[in-house]
């Protein structure tokens, strides 16, 4: 891992970038080195040279709390959109947890996306920030496989342990679910994989699952994509869906319908806006217990 230098470290976003009731987003590290076949932010849009090694913005969380002192809108700040914020480095820099300490300090909300169980070592501050703020800690699976995530997620936290992390931070009051995305065409849209996500997310009591049917490719993450599945594999692809940038599972419309009968039947939320007005609702209910 190497430093490298930046300005802000913290974007205001609104609209369609607002995800899960985000005001603002925060990339403490650059690249990744997960080895996730299908990862969007390998696109060169995203500017990221060499994205399989990791790069640490220097001095990331004296800039992140100058720049959270001066903020006078509070709101909820998203952590992991372009990359994980519980890489293997984080747990010697701790850049991360001192980030959420700060996001705590100045009464802000957290939201944040990994494929880590390390995510479970800052329980004590996520419980500090739901008292005041929305607290959401997503964690991605896309199959409930072990061995399939081993070979399509190379070098990070198995799913196994992932659901136990989920589990962990629901016993401790925190509002948690899945990203159940990338679901990849002809690899893991299979109705045995949703009912085993869901089925597992039940037994782990997340909160939500929120999905998607498909994946996106463009430019040079399509190439290291097509070169990690193999020749057949991509030629399905290129029949399917040519040069299209989302590509959607033939299966979508029926997985979709399968998914969300499960999702009914185990009371596990899956509708964006029903996610967000339940993390808000855990403030309230924390607050009730403060208080009486």
């Amino acid at each position: 891992m190497e430093f490298i230098n930046s300005n802000k470290l913290i974007q205001s976003v609104s609209g369609e970038h607002a995800w899960f009731g985000s005001n603002y987003n925060m990339n403490i590290y650059r690249g990744c080195n997960h080895g996730c076949i299908y990862c969007d932010s390998r696109s060169s849009c995203y500017q990221i040279h060499e994205f399989d090694k990791v790069k640490a913005k220097k001095d990331a969380p004296l800039k992140i709390e100058k720049e959270l002192s001066t903020k006078r809108k509070k709101g909820v700040i998203s952590l992991g959109g372009m990359n994980d914020p519980y890489n293997p480095f984080e747990k010697e820099i701790e850049y991360t947890r001192q980030a959420l300490i700060s996001i705590n300090k100045h009464s802000f909300g957290a939201f944040v996306i990994t494929k880590s169980n390390l995510v479970t070592r800052d329980i004590d501050i996520f419980k500090e920030i739901k008292t005041h703020s929305v607290c959401n800690v997503a964690i991605t699976i896309t199959t409930s496989d072990d061995r399939l995530q081993s070979r399509i997620e190379r070098n990070v936290t198995s799913t196994s342990d992932r659901f136990k992390a989920i589990k962990e931070l629901r016993d401790n009051d925190i509002f948690a679910g899945i990203l159940m995305m990338p679901i990849l065409p002809f690899i893991n849209d299979t109705k045995e994989n949703i009912r085993g996500i869901v089925e597992q997310a039940k037994a782990a009591n997340a909160n939500y699952i929120y999905p998607s049917f498909g994946v996106t490719l463009r430019d040079n993450q399509r190439e290291h994509f097509f070169g990690k599945i193999g020749e057949k594999l991509t030629k399905q692809y290129m029949n399917e869906y040519e040069e299209k940038y989302m590509c959607v599972s033939p299966k979508a419309k029926e997985l979709k319908i399968y998914f969300t009968q499960l999702c009914e039947d185990n009371g596990i939320l899956y509708k964006m806006k029903d996610i967000i007005r339940e993390s808000t609702h855990s403030i309230s209910n924390k607050q009730l217990k403060l208080e009486f």
